[in-house]
C-alpha cells in the first residue's frame, strides 16, 4: 500500500472514530438514567489537559519549524503566530453564528429526556431536526480538521488527539440527542442525528486536506498546523472548561486538566 495513501487512511480513521463518539454520548442520553457530571468534569478537563499542552508544545513549534525550513525562522515565528490567531478566529466566529439554543456546547443532562416542560420548548424551536444536525455539522469541521492533521503529523499523536476530541464530543452527543428527541419524538432519530452530526469532523479533515493538497508543502503544513493549535485552544478554553465546570465540579475539572496535560508530557517523551 502507498504510504500516502496508508497515512491518509489511518487521519481519516481516527478523524472518523473522534467524530462518532458524538453517537456514544448520544446512547448515554438514552439509555442512562443520571448524568454523571463528575466524570464528565474530569473527562473534559483531561480533554482540554491534553489539547492545550500539546498544541503550545507540539503543534504550534511544529509549524514555526515549517516556516523556518521554507523563509526563515523571524518571519516564521510571525506567520506561525498569525495562523494561530487565524484558527482561534474561526471557531470563535463560527460559535458567534450559531444560535445559543442550537449551540451543542450549551450545557445539557441526560435528567431532561424525563422533563415534560422542556418538552413543549424543544418542539417549539426544533420543529427541522436535520437544519439542526446541519449547524451542528458546521461546527464540527474545525474539529476535524484538528484531528485530521494532527494524525498526518504523526500517527502516535493522532490518535492522543482523537481520543481528546472523542471525550469532548460525549457531552456534545448528549446535547444533541435531547433537542432533537422532542423535535422527533424518536430516540432513534435522535441517536442518528447525532452520530450523521459527528460524521463532519472526517468530511471537514478530508476537505481540508484536498483544498490544501495543490499547495502543499511546507507553507502550506506551517499555516495548518498554526491554525489547528489556536483551534484546539480555544476550543478548550472555550468550550471545555467552562462545559465541565457548568456540571458544577470545578476542582475536578482542574485534576482532570493537569491530569491531561501530565499525561501528554510523558506521552511525549516516551514516543521520541
Amino acid at each position: 500500500m502507498n504510504e500516502t495513501f496508508k497515512n491518509l487512511l489511518i487521519a481519516f480513521s481516527l478523524t472518523l472514530f473522534a467524530g462518532l463518539s458524538t453517537g456514544l454520548g448520544s446512547l448515554i442520553a438514552i439509555f442512562a438514567k443520571r448524568t454523571n457530571t463528575k466524570f464528565l468534569s474530569v473527562a473534559l478537563g483531561f480533554s482540554a489537559g491534553v489539547m492545550i499542552y500539546v498544541s503550545f508544545m507540539e503543534i504550534l513549534p511544529t509549524s514555526r519549524l515549517c516556516f523556518a525550513e521554507e523563509v526563515n525562522e523571524t518571519l516564521g515565528g510571525w506567520v506561525s503566530l498569525l495562523a494561530f490567531f487565524i484558527g482561534i478566529f474561526i471557531v470563535a466566529i463560527i460559535d458567534k453564528i450559531l444560535p445559543a439554543f442550537e449551540n451543542p456546547h450549551e450545557i445539557h443532562k441526560i435528567e431532561e429526556m424525563e422533563d415534560k416542560n422542556l418538552a413543549k420548548k424543544y418542539r417549539r424551536l426544533f420543529k427541522m431536526g436535520i437544519l439542526t444536525a446541519m449547524i451542528i455539522a458546521i461546527h464540527n469541521f474545525p474539529e476535524g480538521i484538528a484531528t485530521f492533521f494532527s494524525a498526518l503529523k504523526d500517527i502516535k499523536l493522532g490518535i492522543i488527539i482523537a481520543l481528546a476530541i472523542a471525550i469532548h464530543n460525549i457531552p456534545e452527543g448528549i446535547a444533541i440527542s435531547i433537542p432533537i428527541f422532542y423535535a422527533t419524538g424518536s430516540r432513534k432519530k435522535a441517536f442518528l442525528y447525532s452520530l450523521l452530526s459527528g460524521m463532519a469532523e472526517p468530511i471537514g479533515g478530508l476537505l481540508g486536506y484536498f483544498i490544501l493538497s495543490s499547495i502543499f508543502g511546507g507553507i502550506a503544513f506551517g499555516i495548518t498546523f498554526g491554525a489547528v493549535a489556536g483551534i484546539m485552544v480555544f476550543i478548550s478554553l472555550d468550550q471545555l472548561l467552562p462545559t465541565a465546570q457548568k456540571y458544577g465540579e470545578h476542582h475536578l475539572a482542574m485534576y482532570g486538566l493537569i491530569g491531561g496535560m501530565a499525561t501528554m508530557a510523558m506521552s511525549l517523551l516516551l514516543l521520541q
